[in-house]
Order: C-alpha cells, then sequence, then structure tokens
C-alpha cells in the first residue's frame, strides 16, 4: 500500500528529475529548490524575506543624490508619478528627468524615451511600472550605469530586488521618494501622505 508521504516524495522526486522546481528563499537569506507547485513553494514565495535600506541608508542615498529620472512619469494630475514629480521639481535641488516613450514633455520639461536617451547618468532611477516590468527595468538601470533603482510604493517584486542588488545596484522597493524626502527634510504632516500640500520646508537640503 502506498502512502501519502511517498507519493509526495514521488511526486517531488519527479518534479526535481523534470527541471520543474522553483529556488525560493528562506527568511534566514538562504536558498533552496522545491518543486514550483508544492505547497510550501507557494507560501515561502509568497513571503517578503527581502529587506533594502534601513531610514539612515536611505536619507544617506538622498542626500548624496544630484539627479533623479522618473521612469513611468505621467502627465496626468491624478496618476502618482505626477504628483511626485511635481513635488521634486518644487521642494528639491534634484536635477529631474522623466522617462515615458509615450509623452513629448511632462511639467514643463522634455519627457524621453528611456534611461539611455538622458544627457546624463541618474543617481536615482524611480520606477512606477508594475511589479512584473521590474526585472527588465533593473536590466535597463544597469545598462545606464545609474547606481540606484528606487521602486514605488506598492510595487513590489522581491526577486527583482534580489537580482538587483547581486548586479551591485542599491535597491529600495514600496516606498515613496516623495514621502522619504519630505519626513527627512520637515515636509511630511504627521497624519499622513496627502495633506494637500505638494512643497515641503527644506530643512536639510
Amino acid at each position: 500500500m502506498t502512502t501519502v508521504t511517498e507519493t509526495t516524495d514521488a511526486a517531488a522526486s519527479a518534479a526535481l528529475e523534470a527541471g520543474d522546481v522553483e529556488t525560493v528563499r528562506l527568511v534566514n537569506g538562504l536558498s533552496c529548490e522545491l518543486p514550483a507547485s508544492s505547497p510550501l513553494a507557494k507560501l515561502l514565495k509568497s513571503q517578503r524575506t527581502w529587506t533594502g535600506p534601513d531610514a539612515k541608508q536611505r536619507l544617506k542615498i538622498l542626500n548624496a543624490a544630484k539627479s533623479v529620472a522618473i521612469v513611468g512619469a505621467s502627465p496626468k494630475p491624478q496618476r502618482s508619478s505626477f504628483f511626485v514629480g511635481t513635488y521634486l521639481q518644487q521642494s528639491s535641488d534634484y536635477r529631474l528627468y522623466f522617462v515615458n516613450p509615450m509623452e513629448t514633455e511632462i511639467l514643463g520639461q522634455p519627457a524621453y524615451a528611456s534611461l539611455a536617451d538622458l544627457p546624463e547618468v541618474p543617481d536615482i532611477v524611480v520606477v512606477f511600472r508594475r511589479g512584473s516590468d521590474i526585472p527588465q527595468v533593473v536590466d535597463e538601470v544597469l545598462a545606464s550605469g545609474a547606481k540606484t533603482i528606487w521602486v514605488q510604493l506598492g510595487i513590489w517584486n522581491q526577486e527583482a530586488a534580489y537580482y538587483g542588488e547581486e548586479q551591485g545596484l542599491t535597491v529600495v522597493m514600496d516606498r515613496c521618494i516623495k514621502v522619504e524626502h519630505a519626513r527627512f527634510h520637515g515636509g511630511l504632516h504627521l497624519l499622513g501622505f496627502d495633506t494637500g500640500q505638494i512643497t515641503a520646508r527644506k530643512t536639510v537640503r
């Protein structure tokens, strides 16, 4: 009589032999290979094990930067990228670039088709793209020579974060650069993100 354990082990062995495996990362930073269809693989993949720079490190990143490119920038006022771009224009000293191949101008500035078209290599690349697009954007950031990718609040791709770091990038993910800049520079209201005020008091920069 075949037991459930034997059946599971046989299925796992068959998956490993067929190459139908997935590398998942554990909370302790180690990784292991499991059958892609196994409940454990799916559970571990759903858990967040990657942690990015802490608050002091993020402040250092922001203070060291002189130029910022926004990938996925939009001229539509209802989009988060528009709000963030407006804030950075008015409340920072960064040289700001907008990247969107579908636009020619955003917030009164030229819009560029790609990072490769920018007149300089930006210190920070801020990304407003779907989570599934982040691996491609990481490759574009690497090709451009930029050293930091900052993926906006609400966007998450853990494997892309690990990949970016393995390639030498500084990765910030699921954090809003507007909120972080305002937080560190005296312009974030204690009650929340959107106070109806775009500018911030500049106390550090």
